[in-house]
Formats: structure tokens, sequence, C-alpha cells
């Protein structure tokens, strides 16, 4: 005994469920249908497959974002590595017996304790004040120009970067700055 597999037309009529002329008539329909579309050219629009395509773009939409984003986070670690690096290899010693020399960071005076000749390097703009961390350090003016490429906000004082002063308005500017001046 072989059974032949039957179509579910066949197997309909078999049971008895559907007429022979409901059935002649069902697959009528279906063929005018066909030529119908063939002949106008008429595709059928499957939503299932435009929601599965709108979905999946859109998820490759927010992955592009979202890749983007751990780029530019990566990106932003690595500069900030070789801010600390620069600064660690050639930050100057400091002299906690010398003297004071007072900046401003974030409308805060600070103080840090240098060597008088730094401090006279530092004021030139030979030396330049940068901050690591919490922590403040000299480097050349060499490298804070390294360190401003990088992150402007990391270096605090660089008097190397003011050029000359050109305040023809200015009404002090005959006189000179005493060189015992302190504050």
């Amino acid at each position: 005994m072989s059974k032949q597999k039957l179509s579910l037309q066949e197997q309909l009529l078999k049971s008895g469920l559907v007429s022979s002329a409901q059935a002649k008539s069902a697959k009528s329909d279906k063929r005018k249908q066909t030529e119908q579309q063939r002949k106008n050219n008429v595709t059928v629009v499957d939503e299932a497959k435009e929601l599965v395509q709108k979905t999946q773009a859109e998820k490759a939409e927010r992955d592009r974002e979202l890749n983007q984003l751990i780029k530019q986070q990566e990106e932003q670690k690595q500069l900030i590595a070789q801010v600390k690096q620069l600064i660690e290899l050639n930050k100057q010693p400091k002299d906690a017996d010398g003297l004071a020399y007072h900046f401003n960071d974030n409308n805060k005076v600070k103080t840090l304790y240098v060597s008088e000749t730094m401090r006279g390097q530092i004021i030139s703009g030979k030396l330049a004040v940068v901050k690591l961390g919490e922590s403040y350090e000299v480097v050349s003016s060499e490298v804070a120009k390294k360190i401003r490429l990088r992150d402007a906000a990391s270096v605090i004082v660089d008097n190397g970067q003011i050029t000359s002063l050109d305040n023809k308005d200015d009404p002090y500017a005959g006189f000179q700055i005493p060189d015992d001046l302190m504050w």
C-alpha cells in the first residue's frame, strides 16, 4: 500500500467538505488573480517582508550610531592617555621649599611651590603649568603646546602663548612692573 499525497483540495473533496463546483471556482479565481497580476505588472506587497526590512534598517542605524559613540569614547581615552604620558615624561621637579607661584584654575587661586628660576621661566613663558588629575605639574612650553592640541583644558598657565600685547589704549603701558612684586 503506497499512500499518495493528496493536495488540500483533493483531501477536502474526498472528505466531502467541499463540492467539485466550489473547488473548480476557487481554482479558476486563483488562476484569474495571478493572470491579472501578471498582466498589470502588479507586485504583491508583502507587509511582513517590509516590516522585517524596516526593522533591520533601524537596527543597522542604531548599531552604526552605537559604534560611532564607542569609537569617540575610545579616541577620548587615547587622548587622555597621551596627555598623561606627555606630562609624566616631561614634568619638571618641584621645590617644596621654593617660592610660591600663584595661578588661577576655575576661578580658584592655586599655589605651586617652585624654584626661583622656574618661577621666572613660567612668567617668561618658557615653562607652563598643566593639570594632571587633581595635581599640577610644570612642563616646557613646547610640551604644553602638544598637550593643548590634545586637551586644551589641561593647560592652566602658558605665558608663552601670549605674544605681544598691543594695548595702545593702555594708560599704564609706559610703566615698568617692579621685579620684586609678588602677590
